[in-house]
């Protein structure tokens, strides 16, 4: 079973068991879903539902930054719970360790030694890494280990 689809049966699943935010949450991703597959005129891969997800967690933490700075503590509310729906279809979060090996070993397979060659080293961490990692992070350990080996 696709990603997509697994979506869509758990929007149907929220439907019966009347889960209003849930459920609003879904079709949000759903939407988005196909919109991106209408513009395009293709059909999203597992692979690039992961990243249009992540793309909306991204959204909504940076929403979350807003709201708090406006002191709206019930759209913070809204968008963490719209987070927990969205991560529950991510896979399993990598550990620091597990990142830190990805990062050893991508810097060893690309020859990188400054920071010059950091696209290099993102570009074979990526696809490893994609809904497993907050890519934001990855880079800056990145940028760290690479800085330190120039220096």
């Amino acid at each position: 079973m696709t990603l997509k689809e697994r979506i869509t049966d758990d929007m149907k699943s929220a439907m019966r068991a009347g889960e209003k935010e849930r459920l609003a949450t879904i079709r949000l991703a759903l939407a988005a879903i196909k919109q991106r597959e209408i513009d395009e005129r293709i059909t999203l891969d597992d692979g690039q539902v992961l990243g249009l997800l992540e793309k909306m967690i991204k959204q909504r933490k940076e929403a979350i930054t807003q709201f708090q700075a406006g002191g709206r503590a019930d759209l913070v509310a809204k968008e963490r719970g719209e987070i927990a729906v969205l991560e529950h279809y991510l896979p399993a979060q990598m550990s620091d360790a597990e990142i830190d090996a990805l990062i050893a070993q991508a810097i060893a397979a690309s020859g990188a030694s400054s920071v010059k060659d950091m696209g290099k080293v993102m570009a074979a961490i990526k696809a490893q890494a994609q809904g497993r990692a907050d890519m934001s992070v990855v880079g800056a350990r990145v940028r760290e280990r690479l800085g330190r080996q120039q220096g």
